[in-house]
């Protein structure tokens, strides 16, 4: 309970690391990238449900950007959960997702400590949604890395992008937790409900902190996680 509360945190803060911090737990249990990440998605259905709301509530979210995301989101989590499930091994492409993760979370960090010239038009917001879906469902986490970092390298605020994309999750994670169902099953309900304890708890708290932390200490506070993450999970797969 305590890693899914410590999770959730983060998640709800920062907009990341919910899915990688649990997997990467899960995995460590001996559980199969699938199964981890079916177990990590069905918690964050109900994670997630309750930080969109706390998000809704402090008026965190973009509506425009939020059904920008939602629509490819899903789109790209239903197949990437039938990937992972039936073709793929999500262990094969994390280094190279993480390899990316580790160039934006740089960029992120050098972008914080410039001037800001005013919020910009973010682009190609659907092929992001798209793509964050897919892997997300794939590497058991990488939503909130991959889609928060973008939209914030690109001049989106931080409050408004991390309260956006957690809501976002929400229906991201719904739909592929009924594909993982279907085709993978829940045995680990026992470690799942825990981590739903633990996320519930925390992401009121995590709403708040995103709403009252200043941008460019949120800017390097994603960057740096998303760094320390990324980085982790390579060093994970080399040695």
């Amino acid at each position: 309970m305590g890693a899914g509360f410590l999770a959730q945190l983060i998640d709800g803060t920062l907009g990341m690391a919910y899915g990688v911090s649990c997997s990467t737990l899960l995995l460590t249990f001996g559980l199969s990238p699938a199964v981890a990440s079916a177990s990590v998605h069905t918690a964050e259905v109900f994670t997630t449900g309750v930080s969109g709301l706390s998000h809704l509530f402090l008026q965190n979210v973009n509506r425009t950007l939020f059904f920008k995301l939602v629509i490819p989101g899903v789109l790209g989590a239903v197949i990437g959960a039938y990937l992972i499930s039936e073709v793929l091994d999500g262990n094969t492409i994390k280094p190279y997702i993480s390899g990316y993760l580790l160039l934006m979370g740089s960029l992120i960090l050098v972008k914080s400590f410039r001037s800001r010239s005013g919020e910009e038009r973010v682009r190609r917001v659907s092929l992001l949604g798209l793509s964050g879906g897919l892997l997300d469902a794939v590497g058991g986490g990488g939503w909130g890395p991959i889609v928060t970092s973008n939209l914030i390298f690109q001049g989106k605020t931080p409050q408004e992008t991390i309260g956006t994309v957690n809501t976002a999750e929400f229906f991201v994670a719904f739909f592929s937790t009924i594909v993982f169902l279907l085709l993978v099953g829940l045995d680990s309900w026992k470690i799942v409900l825990a981590l739903i304890l633990g996320g519930i708890l925390a992401a009121p708290v995590g709403a708040v902190l995103a709403k009252k932390a200043r941008p460019k200490t949120m800017m390097r506070l994603v960057g740096i996680v998303i760094m320390l993450v990324s980085g982790y999970t390579i060093y994970k797969s080399i040695f």
